[in-house]
């Protein structure tokens, strides 16, 4: 993957996000704030019968929170809130340094090109802000 952390995948999230709106028949939502940066989102999700229809955020960030954002937004829609609750412990992992196995790689999709972010400390805060969120509201929501 190399050290540079402005991917394509993160470059073309971060300039034209498909899932950063306002979410108006949301089930689930809470926003979120990276004191270290000042990044602010509100993540919303439509959850029906355990399958999340439909993910959105809004908000102001850095690049590699928004691109991180959008790349789980479209991960997670259509998935169940069980497969999301996975995915968010495979990639808040990853970018912790957890070396993942090819099919976990697989899995993650677009969001392993986020894995070299792990080896920048000041970053990785503004890459789980979104993940981290998904967690919240899995746990408080009773997902």
């Amino acid at each position: 993957m190399g050290n540079n952390i402005y991917t394509a995948a993160l470059m073309a999230h971060n300039a034209h996000p498909d899932y950063k709106y306002d979410l108006q028949n949301a089930t689930h939502e809470h926003e979120c704030i990276n004191p270290s940066c000042g990044d602010e989102m509100t993540l919303k999700l439509r959850v029906v019968d355990g399958v999340i229809e439909e993910a959105a955020f809004t908000g102001v960030g850095c690049a590699v929170s928004q691109a991180s954002a959008d790349i789980m937004a479209e991960l997670i829609t259509g998935e169940t809130v069980e497969e999301a609750k996975r995915l968010s412990g495979l990639f808040v992992s990853m970018i912790q340094g957890k070396e993942l196995t090819q099919d976990e790689k697989d899995d993650l999709d677009e969001a392993y090109e986020l894995e070299s972010i792990g080896r920048m400390p000041a970053r990785v805060k503004c890459a789980e802000l979104s993940w981290r969120t998904l967690d919240l509201i899995i746990e408080e929501g009773g997902l």
